[in-house]
């Protein structure tokens, strides 16, 4: 079996613009993004969604909205507000099975969405 996108992307085995990167997590660009900023911000491991996290991942699911914070903050986000999302599931709209945040800002959002 082939490897997930994103798991390609984390080993840099498909091109991203990369925006951070730690031990945990690592964010890049969105390359259909739906807001003037749009970024992703994903787990080094391969967890496929919300519904697989353990106990023992809370340090790494933390990780995932403190660098999101961080990067709202960075671009100039936090004054005006900006969206965190994580689908998880079809319904949902997950289309990579790999758990993500994704970091949307720049425009004005409304609700409910979809």
């Amino acid at each position: 079996m082939q490897p997930c996108i994103f798991c390609r992307i984390v080993e840099r085995q498909s091109p991203a613009k990369f925006v951070y990167e730690d031990d945990l997590v690592v964010a890049f660009e969105d390359l259909h993004p739906q807001a003037p900023v749009h970024l992703l911000v994903v787990t080094r491991k391969h967890l496929p969604s919300l519904n697989e996290a353990k106990a023992e991942d809370e340090p790494l699911l933390g990780r995932l909205f403190t660098v999101a914070a961080r990067l709202a903050r960075e671009r100039g986000l936090e004054a005006k507000g900006y969206r965190t999302v994580i689908n998880s599931g079809a319904w949902a709209g997950q289309s990579v099975i790999h758990i993500h945040v994704h970091v949307m800002g720049g425009r004005v959002f409304r609700w409910p969405p979809g």
